[in-house]
């Protein structure tokens, strides 16, 4: 069983930066793979970025295409804690950011391969 939470977010205005973070309960946090997802007002959930568990080669990344090259996911098992660096913000940023856990060791992109979810945070973008 993982419980997470996220915290972080908030208002910025367009261009700004926020880092939001997501703490997880338990002992298994470093062998799961985790992903930020976000929901838009009147739009269905969608993937922002996945990160796998270290390996002795590090962790491998993945994002969406409207994210790439503005938006850093990293993870610090010491922590149990996982992070969403989000730069050059824009207005559709806007949404709340839920982070989940997968039991699968791979960058996964699908929402119904994860096993756990928090309850989000509100992330507003002002232009």
């Amino acid at each position: 069983q993982v419980q997470l939470v996220e915290s972080g977010g908030g208002l910025v205005q367009a261009g700004g930066s926020l880092t939001v973070s997501c703490g997880a309960s338990g002992r298994t946090f470093s062998s799961y793979a985790m992903g930020w997802f976000r929901q838009a007002p009147g739009k269905e959930r969608e993937f922002v970025a996945t990160i796998t568990p270290i390996s002795w080669s590090g962790a491998s990344t993945d994002y969406s295409d409207s994210v790439k090259g503005r938006f850093t996911i990293s993870r610090d098992n010491a922590k149990n804690t996982v992070y969403l660096q989000m730069n050059s913000l824009k207005p559709e940023d806007t949404a709340v950011y839920y982070c989940a856990a997968s039991p699968i060791r791979d960058l996964i992109k699908l929402e119904g391969l994860y096993a756990y979810w928090g309850p989000g945070t509100q992330v507003t973008v002002s232009s």
